[in-house]
């Protein structure tokens, strides 16, 4: 069941989202060559305690880390390690945080240094395909909108849709109902609701849409080796349009 938060409960996931957009306005100037992705986890996990809050991501499901840093080639759930961070590298950093029992999630991806024209490409297109799919919510559309107006953006720039991973419901839980596709069709899927939380986070390759897991059994890499990127904003649906819970 998709539930309709409170008033309450919404300037609750709004502060819990703040959160989540400082810690990634605090790492961005360290996201530099030479620093480690351990290095990031331990500033995020630092800043996120100093705000009253818990990191959403450690120990879920065993994840051993605060944040997710997936560089490159990387898709999603990369473990921060002694990974030192080289000019031209693109990292994706997914922060979650849990205020008073409520999440904020949000992904960014970053350019370390300078990078190349196809990266600078990925994120460009990427990051526009992510407000593609926020700008169609509002109450009464239906959650394949949101997929479809993704996809739709995606493909007429030549990148591959991840349908493996999916945005979801944000609330007391990190993960709640609903699934939230990054393609589908117009008109399909569950109806939105003014009050509705959910996360919409894009994840598009420069090549394959195709995807696979190390044996870490977290990281998701890109089956051709090609640079993959993901954005991703919590939000609540309105009568006439969204707000961004997760704001820098």
């Amino acid at each position: 069941m998709i539930s309709i938060k409170s008033p309450r409960e919404i300037e609750l996931l709004e502060k819990a989202g703040l959160i989540v957009g400082q810690t990634h306005n605090y790492l961005k100037p360290f996201i530099k060559p030479g620093i480690t992705t351990k290095e990031l986890d331990k500033l995020a996990y630092d800043f996120i305690i100093s705000q009253n809050a818990t990191p959403s991501f450690l120990n879920y499901n065993g994840f051993p880390a605060s944040i997710c840093t997936s560089v490159n080639e990387q898709v999603v759930h990369g473990i921060p390690s002694d990974y030192k961070l080289k000019n031209g590298d693109i990292i994706s950093i997914d922060i979650g945080a849990c205020y008073k029992g409520y999440h904020g999630d949000s992904a960014w991806t970053y350019a370390v240094g300078d990078i190349s024209e196809k990266k600078q490409y990925l994120l460009e297109h990427t990051e526009k395909a992510l407000f593609a799919g926020l700008n169609v919510i509002k109450n009464g559309v239906r959650v394949g909108d949101i997929g479809a107006s993704i996809s739709a953006y995606a493909h007429k720039h030549h990148l591959g849709v991840v349908k493996e991973l999916v945005g979801h419901g944000v609330g007391i839980k990190l993960h709640e109902e609903p699934d939230v596709p990054n393609y589908g069709k117009e008109n399909t899927g569950p109806i939105l609701k003014t009050g509705m939380v959910i996360a919409v986070e894009p994840m598009l390759n420069y090549g394959t849409a195709n995807i696979f897991i190390l044996d870490d059994d977290w990281t998701i890499v890109t089956a051709d080796n090609k640079p993959s990127a993901h954005y991703e904003h919590t939000v609540v649906v309105l009568d006439d349009g969204y707000k961004i819970l997760t704001k820098r």
